[in-house]
């Protein structure tokens, strides 16, 4: 049985961290206890529902108006775009890009976060994006803050967005984090140093791009999404291959 005809293929520990990370105290809980099964996925699972354009609002992908009340967020305005690209470097066309993420005080909009940072009434912190007909995304934004959590005294998460990325159904969807490049807390962070491959996590961390800043208005990170391949980006809940 070849690699491609198997269901479930393992995944590849050198790149992924473990289930179970010391540092990381929730995975002491989250981590499963017994060897995982795979389940033969529905045909509704994977073939639907198919997003269109259509689904789409004009400002879905502008965080700085998309919640906006009685003006305009507070914090750094910036641009994130980036392409999302198979194992061969092509562009993934018409795939739905999802993000959210903290306010510039690094508080999240949800009754959950108890984080003294005020909520900010014009910012609503989530949009979504279609790929265009070359696999390219973009959206604005507010930079989100470092927030305080409760792992260990004294530990902050680093500025992150949250990212999904869905394929041809509703079922296919995969999840990560971009961070920002020159955060001096991303290698103080356990998540991030729970992976043990060093060139899996710089590849969430997204570069400075000066050339497509905004001159007077905001700068800008790119951040391509890789699906399969050596230069995969590191995907929280993709279990199979790497």
């Amino acid at each position: 049985m070849t690699e491609i005809d198997r269901e479930f293929l393992q995944r590849d520990r050198r790149i992924h961290p473990p289930a179970f990370t010391a540092d990381y105290k929730t995975s002491v809980l989250r981590s499963p206890q017994r060897p995982l099964i795979s389940l033969q996925s529905s045909l509704s699972e994977v073939t639907g529902p198919v997003f269109g354009q259509s689904e789409l609002g004009p400002l879905d992908n502008d965080l700085i108006l998309n919640y906006a009340k009685d003006g305009e967020p507070i914090g750094e305005r910036i641009l994130v775009h980036g392409l999302v690209r198979d194992e061969n470097g092509r562009g993934v066309p018409h795939t739905l890009v999802e993000f959210w993420q903290a306010n510039a005080g690094g508080r999240y909009r949800h009754r959950n976060d108890r984080y003294l940072a005020p909520i900010d009434p014009n910012f609503g912190g989530c949009g979504r994006a279609l790929t265009d007909e070359n696999g390219y995304y973009y959206f604005r934004t507010i930079k989100p803050g470092p927030y305080p959590w409760r792992n260990f005294l004294n530990s902050w998460r680093p500025a992150h967005i949250h990212f999904s990325v869905f394929g041809s159904g509703f079922a296919q969807r995969l999840i990560t984090q971009m961070y920002f490049e020159g955060d001096p807390l991303i290698w103080r962070d356990p998540m991030v140093l729970g992976i043990p491959d060093r060139a899996a996590a710089e590849r969430l961390i997204a570069p400075l791009d000066l050339e497509s800043a905004l001159p007077m208005d905001m700068l800008a990170y790119r951040f391509d999404i890789v699906l399969r391949g050596r230069q995969q980006t590191l995907f929280e809940n993709k279990l199979q291959g790497n």
